[in-house]
């Protein structure tokens, strides 16, 4: 439809960035667009819901990489997407499990004395994956000590709180004034934080 991913994020955020730079890319944009329609589609279609998930799994790989790449947000709810598309496609084991690069058993026993490994699969990762999303729920809140946020005042908000409000608040200055690059204003962080501990001893 000609509108931008994420309208409301404003350009000078590090996936404001990114987003600009991809709408300015013209066809591929759309392109990007449409082949996520299409794998929603084949997602909520039973029949065809395996496709989806073998066409979901490096998109949503790839925004969940770009999510912790650029400190975004909403990194935690990408990543819960993650788990569900490994859990779509371990559900499916039985009829994946012929291309993999792993070696099949010659003979299988007749199936009514062998528990189908599908089965133990789903549960293990079911059961496994209660641990990692523990994990992201507490430990995304203190795996970055600063990040751009998704606007300038939830920036400048974060200050508040902070062990080195001068220092974030030049991290801010850096992200939505000067517009500069989400490395750069780490490093002007950092050199902010170590001028302040110098200074204080």
């Amino acid at each position: 439809m000609g509108e931008r991913f994420a309208e409301g994020l404003p350009s000078n955020n590090p996936l404001g960035h990114y987003f600009d730079a991809l709408q300015l890319t013209g066809y591929y944009y759309t392109f990007i667009g449409v082949a996520q329609i299409i794998t929603a589609i084949l997602l909520l279609i039973p029949r065809s819901s395996l496709l989806g998930a073998l066409m979901y799994f490096p998109i949503i790989i790839n925004i969940c990489v770009l999510t912790y790449a650029t400190r975004f947000e909403g990194t935690r709810i990408v990543t819960f997407m993650v788990l569900a598309c490994l859990f779509l496609l371990i559900w499916d084991y039985d009829r994946l499990k012929h291309i993999l690069p792993i070696k099949q058993p010659k003979a299988e026993p007749p199936p009514l004395l062998r528990k189908p490994l599908g089965i133990r699969l789903r549960i293990l990762f079911f059961g496994g994956s209660i641990a990692p999303l523990a994990f992201i729920i507490a430990g995304t809140s203190y795996l970055f000590e600063i990040g751009p946020c998704n606007s300038e005042e939830a920036c400048r908000n974060q200050c508040t709180g902070s062990k080195n409000p001068e220092a974030c608040q030049i991290f801010c200055d850096c992200i939505y004034t000067k517009g500069q690059p989400l490395d750069s204003c780490l490093a002007a962080f950092d050199k902010a934080k170590d001028v302040r501990q110098r200074g204080g001893k």
